[in-house]
């Protein structure tokens, strides 16, 4: 019986401790145990295992029985004082919720006290401060009703007073009291309903058109506009009357400042009339002295009577630019045909320098508010002449580098510039006209002094240098584009961009590539049998060194113009108006100076090239067939290495400063002399073993001094480019491929055939036919070869090129491996 209720028990126990994976977690972090019955995948069966591993451990099954059953007991004795414990934790847990529940409602009793306090306080305070209330909008009002009585009282009285004073000329009193009176008008806005109210408005408004005819006719009887000015000055009454005008409607004061200056500048009208011979440009002096003297006549005498806020002094100046604008116009209108360059630049510059004197006197606060008239047209980028270069400083002397300087922080603008300067820019066509003259004339010169003088000679400073002429030329052009700006930066500069585009093409044509020199054709070339003696010091270049010096002189002037060139076109972009910002463009003419650098390199690589011309005749004439041991470089080499060391060292130095453009002309020299040295190898037939060896050996001499060639002469030594590095590589490694091609045997057909096309990469039949020749190949022989290379040349793959899909990187035939080792010994003991 006992067995079976420990077996149920049992099985409960398993009932009630099967639990999930996370609560079997957190007890094992909670309590923590090595013991198997305590883990949760517990096996039974593993574990008795443990207990019994063998037969004889059997023994002690008793005891293992009993230890298991004390174990037993003792959980049971801990689970039973356990839930005895627990027994009194429910009835404990109920009494503390009744007494939380307890104090809830106590507490939430006291929250209603409390709040029904609050509300009767509040409303005991609404009945203490309802009286309060009633008390401030009372006084409030009362407040509102006694500053508009007063107001009302001021307002009555000042309109008497204002009045009485109008009608016996106490301006003085008047001024103030009037904007006194204005002022509170103002408080009775939304009081005009009220009859009374109505009344004084008008009464005020009537009072101030009174006064305003009344200070009219005090002016207009003391400046009358015929006949001459007060002789008196000015007296306080009319200074009071500007005062009072201040208040009253602007048309007012406006009329004042308009019949005072009239009356002021009359007599300048008369002086400087357009039949008067003080009218002409050349005393355009006169007219600017006598404002000057006018000016400090009004200060003098009038200063004081105006209020300093109506700048009169600045808008008797302003109305003086206005009138000798519209005047100055209409005599050079009618004496077109007398304007000179000298008169006009003459004016001009006394006109400038007139604005400046007045942009350093004045705000210009004035030229917005002049009825009908406009500022000046919208900011000019060189606004102030006189700021923009120091006075005394002579634009001529300056260097053109200036033009690649940083530009200074930009001067104030000028509001007064072009105020009286405007009227010119219709006669700036005479300008423009004698820049053109002045520049033909100057690029006449330039010509005639480069036939006199001759070109740059060699070994000397100017050898290789940029032409004087250049400089002179771009100086020249500054010193137009500083001067037009300051006259206009409108349509005149455009004018003058043309003007420049026009001489910058000549310059190109008659200085640059007019005196390039011309490549003869008559030139001797070197015999077969000089090559043979290595004759040294045979047959010259084509041009002499002078020659040489010259187009590298012509490359270095065509670079300098191109780079100023830029930068003229953004200083013109800089000077000119930004609505004509994209007409100018020198493009065209960079493009001309880009053509003249082109054409110079290309005479240079010409020359060289054409120089080694004849020792790679030589070369394809030799008897190669008979050559019968590898030796030293042969005599065409030496002669193209000749050739190369004498012109490169001249160019290297005379482009010393164009560094990037002697690269091109050694790039271009390679990729001219390349292909040229490998269609001569092609025309070298036949060639025996040891003829194709020494070939190899020249190949490799060449390939040498290729890749020295920036450098070939010089005592500093400095690495190639990596681009020129690449193609002499490339283009020389199928010079030799050729050659090893050559090399190897024909027999059998497929070894070489598989040969050729994995050292040269050539699917071209035309080319493999030159091999064959090189060869000495019978036609019979190949006709079979050519057939056997169509079949063996391997497939192109779609799209792609079957000449660039072959490899470089086969190795050679076993049958000349010995042969090209011994010939590699030979060219590393040659170095």
């Amino acid at each position: 019986m006992m067995e079976e209720e420990e077996f149920e028990f049992a099985e409960d126990l398993e009932a009630i401790l099967h639990l999930t994976p996370e609560v079997q977690l957190a007890i094992e972090q909670v309590f923590p145990s090595q013991d198997p019955l305590d883990r949760a995948d517990f096996n039974a069966v593993e574990y008795i295992n443990t207990l019994f591993p063998t037969e004889q451990s059997l023994a002690n099954i008793d005891d293992v029985v009993n230890k298991i059953r004390l174990k037993i007991r003792r959980l049971d004795d801990n689970i039973r004082t356990v839930v005895r414990g627990q027994t009194n934790v429910g009835q404990d847990g109920r009494q503390a919720l009744e007494e939380a529940q307890i104090a809830i409602q106590q507490l939430f009793g006291k929250i209603k006290d409390i709040k029904d306090k609050a509300e009767k306080s509040e409303q005991m305070v609404k009945e203490i401060t309802r009286d309060i209330k009633q008390l401030d909008h009372a006084k409030r009002h009362l407040t509102t009703s006694i500053t508009t009585l007063n107001h009302l009282h001021m307002l009555a009285g000042g309109v008497d007073s204002l009045e009485a004073m109008t009608r016996k000329r106490q301006y003085g009193e008047v001024a103030n009291l009037l904007q006194g009176v204005v002022n509170v008008l103002e408080h009775f806005h939304k009081y005009m309903g009220i009859p009374q109210i109505r009344q004084l408005s008008e009464r005020v408004k009537a009072a101030q058109s009174e006064l305003g005819t009344q200070i009219l006719a005090d002016f207009d009887e003391a400046f009358p506009s015929q006949g001459s000015k007060r002789t008196g000055g000015p007296s306080n009454v009319l200074r009071d009357a500007c005062l009072v005008a201040n208040v009253l409607d602007p048309r007012i004061k406006q009329e004042i400042i308009k019949k005072f200056i009239r009356q002021h500048l009359s007599e300048y009208l008369v002086l400087f009339q357009e039949n008067q011979d003080v009218a002409w440009l050349d005393k355009i002096d006169r007219r600017y002295a006598w404002i000057k003297r006018q000016l400090l006549d009004y200060e003098e005498k009038y200063g004081r009577m105006f209020p300093e806020e109506w700048c009169m002094t600045e808008r008797i100046a302003v109305e003086f630019c206005h009138i000798t604008k519209v005047e100055l116009a209409k005599v050079m209108r009618t004496r077109a045909k007398e304007i000179e360059v000298k008169l006009l630049l003459f004016a001009i510059q006394r006109t400038t320098n007139f604005e400046g004197l007045l942009a350093k006197r004045f705000t210009g606060c004035t030229l917005t508010d002049i009825p009908g008239q406009k500022r000046p047209d919208s900011p000019l980028e060189p606004t102030n002449p006189f700021l923009e270069d120091e006075p005394g400083e002579d634009v001529g002397t300056e260097k053109d580098e200036d033009l690649a300087k940083p530009r200074k922080p930009k001067a104030p603008d000028n509001p007064f510039h072009g105020i009286v300067s405007k009227c010119f820019e219709p006669h700036l066509y005479v300008y423009i006209e004698s820049q053109d003259k002045n520049l033909g004339e100057l690029i006449d010169r330039f010509v005639a002094d480069f036939r006199a003088q001759g070109p740059p000679k060699a070994g000397t400073e100017e050898g290789g240098a940029v032409l004087p002429s250049c400089a002179d030329l771009f100086v020249y052009y500054k010193k137009c584009m500083v001067q037009c700006s300051q006259l206009s930066t409108g349509e005149p500069m455009i004018a003058l961009t043309t003007i420049f585009q026009k001489f910058l093409r000549e310059y190109a044509w008659k200085i640059l590539s007019g005196n390039l020199p011309k490549s003869s054709s008559n030139s001797g070339g070197l015999t077969i049998s000089s090559l043979l003696k290595e004759k040294e010091g045979s047959e010259a270049a084509k041009f002499t060194v002078d020659e040489l010096c010259l187009i590298c002189s012509i490359l270095s002037t065509a670079e300098y113009c191109l780079a100023t060139t830029q930068q003229l076109e953004e200083k013109l972009k800089e000077k000119v108006d930004k609505v004509l910002m994209e007409r100018i463009n020198l493009t065209g003419e960079m493009d001309t100076f880009s053509t003249v650098i082109s054409n110079s390199i290309q005479l240079l690589v010409q020359d060289l090239d054409a120089a080694c011309d004849p020792a790679l005749t030589a070369m394809s004439k030799m008897p190669w067939q008979s050559v019968e041991h590898v030796g030293d470089q042969s005599p065409y080499v030496t002669s193209i290495i000749m050739h190369i060391k004498q012109n490169v060292p001249i160019i290297r130095d005379n482009l010393a400063s164009t560094r990037k453009y002697f690269t091109q002309f050694c790039i271009k020299f390679t990729n001219s002399f390349i292909p040229k040295f490998i269609n001569h190898l092609f025309r070298c037939k036949p060639i025996s073993m040891v003829g194709a060896e020494q070939l190899l050996l020249d190949t490799h001499s060449l390939k040498t001094v290729l890749l020295d060639l920036p450098s070939i002469g010089s005592q500093v030594l400095r690495k190639a480019p990596a681009s020129y590095t690449k193609i002499v590589v490339k283009g020389m490694t199928r010079a030799e491929m050729i050659l090893k091609v050559v090399m190897a045997p024909h027999e059998p057909p497929v070894v070489f055939v598989d040969n050729y096309i994995k050292l040269l990469a050539d699917g071209n039949p035309e080319t493999f036919q030159k091999i064959l020749d090189m060869k000495g190949l019978k036609r019979s022989e190949q006709s079979s070869m050519l057939e056997l290379f169509r079949q063996r040349l391997p497939t192109p793959p779609s799209g792609g090129d079957g000449g660039s899909s072959l490899s470089f990187s086969a190795p050679t035939p076993e049958q000349e491996s010995s042969r090209i080792r011994k010939l590699e010994k030979l060219i590393k003991k040659r170095l």
